[in-house]
């Protein structure tokens, strides 16, 4: 598909989106609710559409509503845009498939799509990870500005070829948190031998720190960490890892997670299983996963201010990772895509395109963004200056 033509589908989904979110308001203006009273007027399904009856296969647990609910905002989309003709019933992890075994899955057609984080499948290739998150890379608007504006749906969609798979952008978590520690992170050295549940990418970083990674699917980490099997956990953010329970276990917050800048998840679809959609449905398809990438993003910042305050009230104790760390991460991920670019064929080609993008963002962004969210964020907050006495 070209990229124009992309653009041109996803937009219908955000603004679906945009209408669906402005039709939630608590209170109607009058002439609203008198219109609310007129027969409802619904376009009827297209002469002769198919039915069409999918499954798909969610790397997360039903537990978590935002990142679950995006399959089911996405489904319940599709299904309304064609009057029931097309639906998708969503299903948990484990409850098809194990959680990392979606894109075995999505590949050989046992479903017909996922919803994943795609770097979970770091150990078939790196260049996974391009379409989720990159250590030190971009933040979620970047990630879908190179998406839907730069190459990032064409490279991925020549990567994801070999894997008998279409994908489509189905969600952000924006900016995610550095995770919770049982101890005090001050410097290098109380990583060496920490345990931690992390992404298989940032694992590979933190790795030569002297951390020992481990990769836990999110239904399983709480008790992991309860029993002692690792001693940290990164997920998401306050309001997903208010629901794990993981600060009852680990008292240190840490923040930012320098691995998961915009964590992107995706939607897979069985590239046979596309080509047979007519193109309406096609159409429809990249429609509801654009809504449900807006939806997602904007239910988490609509909810971590609050969990944050009550995970801090609970006892949470936010701490800043140093610049120590920081810096020895950025260094650790330089070298590592270095080594990947000069072996791995498919990372150097999407990596080059990446770069190249994240640079001329960062240098746009330190004007305007930076700038402006440094001074709405500590600016404001400085003490006003007394006024002037009177002479």
């Amino acid at each position: 598909m070209s990229r124009r033509k992309f653009r041109s589908r996803a937009s219908i989904g955000v603004a679906a989106g945009a209408s669906l979110l402005a039709a939630c308001g608590k209170k109607e203006e009058p002439a609203k609710q008198e219109a609310a009273k007129a027969p409802a007027v619904v376009a009827p399904a297209v002469v002769g559409a198919p039915e069409v009856r999918w499954r798909l296969a969610s790397s997360f647990p039903k537990a978590l509503d935002t990142i679950f609910g995006a399959s089911e905002v996405f489904a319940k989309m599709v299904s309304d845009a064609t009057g029931g003709k097309f639906t998708i019933s969503t299903h948990p992890a484990g409850e098809l498939v194990p959680p990392f075994g979606v894109v075995d899955a999505v590949q050989n057609g046992t479903v017909e799509c996922a919803h994943t984080a795609p770097y979970y499948f770091y150990g078939k290739d790196p260049t996974f990870s391009f379409d989720c998150a990159v250590p030190f890379g971009l933040n979620a608007r970047q990630q879908t500005a190179w998406l839907y504006e730069g190459n990032g749906m064409k490279l991925m969609r020549e990567f994801y070829a070999q894997y008998n798979i279409v994908n489509f952008p189905m969600g952000s978590t924006g900016a995610q948190m550095g995770g919770w520690y049982r101890k005090e992170i001050k410097g290098l050295a109380e990583l060496k031998g920490l345990k931690m549940r992390i992404s298989n990418l940032a694992g590979a970083i933190v790795s030569q720190l002297g951390v020992v990674p481990q990769t836990i699917p999110g239904g399983e980490i709480y008790t992991a960490l309860e029993k002692g099997t690792i001693d940290a956990v990164e997920w998401v953010g306050p309001y997903d890892d208010e629901k794990l329970g993981f600060n009852k276990v680990a008292p240190f917050y840490y923040y930012p997670a320098w691995w998961e800048g915009g964590s992107q998840l995706s939607l897979y679809v069985n590239s046979k299983a596309y080509e047979a959609l007519p193109a309406d449905y096609k159409a429809i398809l990249a429609a509801a996963a654009s809504h449900a990438h807006v939806v997602m993003q904007a239910t988490y910042d609509a909810k971590n201010p609050a969990a944050l305050k009550r995970l801090v009230a609970a006892g949470a104790q936010l701490r800043p990772f140093s610049r120590e760390i920081l810096k020895a991460a950025y260094d650790a991920a330089m070298g590592l895509y270095g080594e990947l670019s000069a072996k791995n064929p498919n990372w150097k080609k999407v990596y080059e395109d990446y770069a190249k993008f994240r640079d001329d963002q960062h240098m746009w962004f330190r004007f305007t963004e930076a700038n402006f969210d440094n001074f709405m964020q500590t600016g404001r907050s400085a003490k006003k200056a007394a006024p002037a006495k009177k002479k």
